[in-house]
């Protein structure tokens, strides 16, 4: 099957999280525009499925990794394997993530508080370490950093103190590294979500009375004035693709909502 445009053509993109959600929506967008694509996510049904869906777009041109962004070895492993595979990098998309636990601070259990720092926040930097080396080789390349409205704009999700202190964090890694690595013509943009029809709530859990730290917060009908109801993966991947190309060439360290003004509202 063929796609009229082919903006990555002979370009590789690694995508974490890509097994699903928005990683998945970005996947798809990137292989029809020509891209090949190292699929970085636990191996498990679905992954394998995108695999496969990409293939059928243009043969051998995904690959999936098992890959757990929070262990170095693994990262880096599976960079080396798709370097091997696909010839180079052009194109980082650190998009994995999780929710993790929501409790209240004193009732958040250290483990926990790791658990989401060493997935959202290590991950993004281990991911972005490792696929240097091999962006520099080409000369230039294009890095995108999935953070979010909470901990950015929004401060109202009660309990979500571990992955908000994330996705802050990830804006400043983004908006540090573009700095660093302007010379290179290496670009690194953020780009911040609001409410996103995907499965990201499953690795969710809730820890002790949150009840008691909530404070009530009455909103006009709809959380998104711009959308009726959450926004689609696939139009996040149309923000992902614009920043993964040249049509993007002058724009780094920007930091990108997209959320239907929620942000603003909330």
């Amino acid at each position: 099957m063929s796609y009229g445009n082919v903006r990555f053509q002979g370009k590789t993109a690694i995508i974490t999280g890509a097994g699903s959600g928005i990683g998945k929506a970005a996947a798809v967008k990137l292989a029809k525009e020509g891209a090949n694509v190292a699929l970085f996510d636990l191996l498990d049904d679905r992954t394998n499925e995108v695999e496969q869906e990409l293939n059928a777009i243009r043969e051998g041109c995904a690959r999936s990794f098992d890959v757990d962004t929070s262990k170095p070895d693994r990262v880096e492993k599976a960079v080396l394997e798709s370097v091997e595979i696909f010839g180079g990098i052009d194109i980082v998309f650190a998009n994995a993530g999780i929710n993790g636990v929501l409790a209240p601070i004193e009732e958040m259990k250290l483990e926990d508080w790791e658990k989401t720092l060493n997935i959202n926040l290590n991950g993004t930097f281990l991911t972005v370490k490792y696929a240097l080396p091999h962006l520099k080789k080409r000369g230039k390349g294009s890095i995108i950093i999935t953070s979010s409205v909470n901990g950015t704009r929004v401060f109202t999700g009660f309990g979500m103190i571990a992955y908000s202190t994330t996705k802050a964090g990830q804006v400043a890694f983004a908006k540090m590294a573009a700095l660093e690595l302007a010379q290179f013509k290496i670009r690194v943009n953020v780009i911040c979500p609001g409410a996103i029809s995907t499965n990201i709530d499953q690795s969710t859990k809730k820890q002790g009375d949150l009840d008691k730290i909530i404070i009530p917060i009455e909103y006009p009908k709809g959380g998104q004035p711009l959308a009726e109801g959450p926004g689609k993966p696939e139009e996040v991947a149309d923000l992902v693709a614009f920043l993964a190309s040249d049509e993007s060439r002058h724009i780094t360290g920007s930091q990108i909502f997209i959320d239907g003004a929620e942000s603003l509202l909330r």
